[in-house]
């Protein structure tokens, strides 16, 4: 399944040695299969293609992790409601908000959006347009458009999350004083656990550059030079 290894060539190979497969068995099991890559991706669904938006969310999250906005746009099953109420999956769209929307190979924030009582848990932020999409799940209460509701960002999350996207750029650096200053950025992925940074180079990086490399970027780290935001 990782691979997308066809089951006919299989078939083929194991014929060629007089063996069978079953492939009852395997219909089933991939079945399933593509039962859990469902849910485990019921969060990543794209709201981006088919959701037309007016206005615009401000972005705040440079200045704080915690504000207000108005709830212009709710979302369930790919249509806009008035209403979400608990256990509704959906997005909600504010006029103005600190959750970073995922780009730039960063991912998007997660945290909680509340309104009196009623509690939103925010899994994922995406953009669409102007707008941040704020994806997740009504933990209790109901949300209307029109509402003012409290924006909160896990800071945890998000400051882990920062700390591997700066990593990514002493990485950066750190490829290229020892490959040489061809080395640039072809894709990343930041988030609160990992990053993952890819780009070109002649051949395969040896053991003892990659511990020049890491060396040099941990040598950084624990130099703990101030980062500003500007």
């Amino acid at each position: 399944d990782t691979y997308g290894f066809p089951v006919d060539l299989t078939n083929d190979v194991a014929r060629e040695k007089g063996l069978s497969i079953d492939e009852d068995g395997y219909n089933v099991l991939m079945e399933e299969q593509r039962k859990r890559a469902r849910a485990s991706g019921a969060f990543k669904l794209d709201y981006t293609d088919s959701l037309v938006l007016d206005g615009q969310t401000e972005f705040l999250g440079y200045t704080g992790l915690e504000h207000t906005g108005n709830i212009t746009a709710l979302v369930k099953d790919g249509d806009q409601v008035e209403t979400l109420n608990e256990g509704d999956e959906g997005v909600i769209v504010l006029d103005q908000t600190p959750f970073y929307g995922e780009s730039g190979g960063q991912v998007g924030d997660c945290g909680y959006l509340m309104v009196n009582n009623a509690k939103f848990e925010v899994r994922d932020c995406q953009k669409n347009g102007n707008n941040h999409l704020h994806i997740g799940v009504v933990l209790s209460g109901s949300f209307n458009t029109g509402e003012e509701a409290i924006a909160q960002v896990d800071s945890s999350v998000r400051q882990a999350t920062a700390l591997n996207h700066s990593a990514t750029h002493l990485l950066h650096a750190a490829l290229r004083k020892v490959l040489g200053d061809h080395v640039s950025q072809k894709g990343s992925l930041v988030d609160s656990e990992k990053l993952r940074f890819d780009f070109s180079h002649f051949e395969a990086v040896t053991p003892a550059e990659l511990t020049k490399i890491a060396a040099l970027v941990n040598d950084e780290i624990r130099a703990n030079t101030a980062v500003s935001t500007e």
